[in-house]
């Protein structure tokens, strides 16, 4: 018999389980009310990083002058100034993020998956009952049930966004005016990452940040490089300096601390976390235990505490990250339709923070190896000695490699710089497979590249 597979939520963590549910012989069906592709597609990592890229451009051009470029009108006269465009950079965003989600939901079509447009809730742990947007509502049987809801932006009730300048993330991308002076509340990763994209679009930023650093959950190493970037390019950052509330009188948006100081700008971006997806679905009432935050509680395999139904994603807070989305999502599938499965491992999870420079990390940390939880050899290498690195005028960054004492396996890394998301991946690839220094130092690299300085820090973990 067929199995029957329902998702509720079409991001990431269940656009992928319909795939694998599908490949293995089920009979899969997601109920999505957002938009398949979900957060991440439509509002969060596919545009806040395509509004990236605009901001990296802006950044390459401003030190064209050191590479020898320089920039003329007709007349011959040097320009003398770069300036974005936002209303065609947000329109290109999310022309961009729709067209991702159409070819999506093309692929799930494909695959044979049905895609009902709704808000799906649990009654029992084998039916989902779909309110559809035609204001029908239809009862689906499922053998297993994924949820896979996401999360949203956490708002206070002293700082409520307007949607015009007062903000979430979600809503940046409406934005068709340059702002003359943005706020950014939150220096964790989508705060670091917005201000320093709003900052290289030649825009005035501050960010406020209720901790003593930028990043207080990424490499102490790493997030001071950033933060003196951010400084050196003229970003205000206000550290230890916690938000009491976020006001707008006409044009003008004030923050005001805990403290009585206040600051003032066109606009402001709250970046205070994310809330779980998971109120009025009948998730307790069918057995499935929330923790403190209402997020969903998964083991390693994604299954609730209710048989036969599993989680995935944001909506779990296991780690907000898309690629872990998707992974708990086909472990799910796997797991339930009985095909091979390896549980979750966060500590071969890679992650990135675009910010520039970007700061790109894999396995053990300093962190822990400082609080003792785990010994290891550590090499840093600035990257401001490497060749390519100097014919790019890159000068901020590193390579950190994190080894175990004796056997030299590599079990943590940290990259700063270009296309960090990108150099990671060895690290990734040494940290999964358990290789060690020397292996990871005998690969050959091209000269010059940027890689070849994990090489090298490679090599500089060798033992006689």
């Amino acid at each position: 018999m067929t199995e029957r597979v329902v998702i509720i939520g079409g991001g990431p963590g269940g656009y992928e389980a319909a795939h694998v549910a599908a490949q293995l012989g089920a009979e899969v069906t997601i109920v999505d009310s957002d938009g398949v592709g979900g957060s991440a597609v439509l509002t969060d990592c596919v545009p806040s990083k395509t509004l990236i890229a605009t901001a990296e451009v802006m950044s390459e051009l401003s030190s064209a002058a050191e590479l020898g470029v320089s920039f003329h009108d007709a007349e011959g006269d040097a320009a003398t100034a770069i300036q974005v465009d936002l209303a065609r950079v947000n329109a290109r965003v999310k022309a961009l993020a729709t067209s991702q989600s159409d070819d999506i939901e093309r692929r799930l079509v494909r695959d044979g998956v049905t895609v009902l447009k709704g808000r799906g809730s649990l009654a029992g742990t084998d039916r989902v009952v779909a309110q559809l947007e035609d204001g029908s509502e239809e009862m689906l049987r499922a053998d297993a049930v994924l949820i896979a809801t996401g999360a949203a932006p956490r708002t206070l009730p002293s700082a409520q966004p307007d949607g015009e300048r007062i903000l979430t993330w979600e809503q940046v991308y409406d934005l068709t005016e340059v702002p003359s002076e943005m706020i950014v509340v939150g220096s964790g990763v989508t705060g670091a990452e917005f201000a320093s994209a709003y900052l290289n679009l030649g825009i005035p930023v501050t960010l406020v940040s209720s901790r003593d650093r930028v990043l207080p959950g990424e490499d102490a190493d790493a997030a001071k490089v950033l933060e003196d970037v951010l400084t050196r390019r003229g970003m205000n950052v206000l550290s230890k300096s916690r938000m009491e509330s976020v006001t707008r009188d006409g044009d003008v948006v004030t923050v005001t601390l805990t403290d009585g100081r206040t600051v003032q700008g066109s606009h402001c971006i709250l970046a205070l976390g994310s809330v779980p997806n998971t109120d009025d679905m009948g998730l307790e009432e069918a057995g499935v235990i929330l923790k403190d935050g209402g997020f969903v509680n998964v083991d390693r395999v994604s299954r609730t505490s209710a048989r036969g139904v599993y989680a995935a994603g944001d909506c779990t807070g296991v780690l907000m990250l898309a690629s872990v989305a998707a992974m708990q999502g086909r472990i799910a599938m796997w797991h339930f339709l009985g095909d091979t499965v390896h549980p979750l491992d966060l500590r071969k999870v890679s992650s990135n923070v675009f910010t520039a420079p970007e700061i790109a990390t894999v396995g053990w940390t300093q962190q822990a190896v400082d609080a003792g939880e785990i010994q290891a050899e550590v090499v840093t290498l600035p990257l401001s000695g490497n060749p390519r690195a100097k014919m790019q005028g890159v000068r901020d960054g590193f390579v950190k490699l994190l080894t175990r004492p004796g056997t030299g396996i590599v079990i943590g890394g940290v990259v700063v710089g270009p296309r960090a998301s990108e150099l990671i991946h060895p690290v990734s690839i040494a940290v999964a497979e358990s290789l060690t220094a020397d292996q990871l130092a005998g690969v050959f690299t091209v000269y010059p590249s940027m890689s070849g300085s994990i090489a090298e820090a490679a090599r500089r973990l060798h033992h006689v």
